[in-house]
């Protein structure tokens, strides 16, 4: 079984690694440019996991995730790995915390291959 896997990430060149990256390893991959989208993407096809960064535009990162935990069991349940400039000791993450990521990444410490890595730790 191939799982699904949906990138919600407004920078081009970050969703395009992302996506070569899994598409590479043999997962199906959605895109989508904002939490808007991301979360219409979502909730029509249910993906295994979710990629997502926090600072977007129409609707960041968190805002998503926290309406995705409102949406019943699998809303709840579907892991996701938020990508992040903030710090473990901001407020915002702090924020983050409460809708239960799978793991939060800070974008500027981790790499295509680290986040990779993750996905399969999170699908085995």
């Amino acid at each position: 079984m191939t799982h699904k896997i949906l990138i919600v990430e407004d920078e081009d060149s970050q969703r395009l690694a992302l996506q070569e990256n899994l598409t590479f390893n043999k997962y199906q991959v959605l895109l989508a440019r904002d939490g808007v989208e991301g979360l219409t993407v979502a909730l029509r096809d249910r993906p295994d996991l979710i990629i997502t960064d926090v600072r977007m535009p129409a609707m960041d990162g968190m805002a998503m995730m926290h309406k995705l935990r409102e949406d019943g069991p699998w809303g709840q349940n579907v892991p996701i790995i938020i990508l992040t400039n903030y710090d473990s000791d901001d407020s915002q993450l702090q924020q983050i915390n409460i809708d239960h990521p799978t793991y939060y990444l800070l974008k500027v410490k981790t790499t295509v291959d680290k986040i990779i890595e993750k996905v399969q730790e999170v699908l085995k």
